[in-house]
């Protein structure tokens, strides 16, 4: 562990990651630590703005077209590109909305037949571009029909050019696989915890899934 604790919030679209990234840095900071928020993709970037491009299909060609290991260059040189300004201990905490996970997850499943590219995208993203290793990943677990119910409420966006669901989004067989994969993952990875944000009549509420966050980390000593 380095001396920043770096912290990811990771999930399928529409789970509510952002919610409770805020959620989590506020509480953290309340503690009286410091907090360092990145969030991926960073569309107004170089090699961001291009993996928007991939996402909308803007650009002609759609990111579920691309092999696994060219898409996951691009994700991983557009956080490459955004960390170069990191220093291990200028901030208590880093806390990320997506990062490395997201990428080996949704790299290893766009179509039933690709490769799973989980291990060799975290060695190109920690081994080969050196980008500081999630000390742990927070998988908030959503059912896919009630992920996809939220992905409609984000409102316009302009990587997307509207009130519209990406490439990804849009598919409720790879939100299906890639869920499919976050737990599979996090059953052989002990830097995995899984936040299940579903009960019995639906979603949990937003403060106690966000007061399940801080006995996770509270429990894995991290705050």
């Amino acid at each position: 562990m380095g001396k920043t604790k770096v912290i990811a919030i990771e999930g399928i679209d529409g789970s509510g990651k952002s919610v409770q990234f805020a959620r989590l840095k506020s509480a953290i900071e309340a503690m009286g630590h410091t907090v360092e928020a990145r969030e991926y993709p960073v569309y107004s970037s170089y090699f961001g703005s291009l993996v928007g491009e991939y996402l909308s299909g803007s650009g002609g060609v759609k990111a579920d077209t691309v092999d696994g290991k060219s898409m996951a260059l691009w994700f991983a040189l557009d956080r490459w590109e955004d960390l170069k300004d990191h220093r291990d201990g200028e901030y208590d905490y880093m806390l990320i909305n997506r990062y490395v996970l997201s990428n080996a997850v949704y790299q290893s499943i766009i179509d039933a037949g690709r490769k799973d590219l989980v291990d060799w995208v975290f060695d190109l993203e920690y081994n080969h571009f050196g980008l500081p290793k999630a000390d742990l990943f927070l998988f908030y677990d959503v059912a896919t029909a009630q992920a996809g119910e939220n992905v409609m409420k984000k409102g316009f966006r302009d990587y997307v050019g509207g009130e519209k669901k990406d490439v990804y989004e849009s598919s409720g067989g790879i939100q299906q696989r890639a869920r499919a994969k976050y737990l599979e993952t996090a059953e052989r990875r002990d830097d995995i915890a899984v936040i299940q944000c579903m009960g019995a009549s639906g979603f949990r509420t937003i403060d106690d899934i966000a007061a399940e966050t801080l006995e996770v980390l509270k429990q894995r000593n991290f705050i």
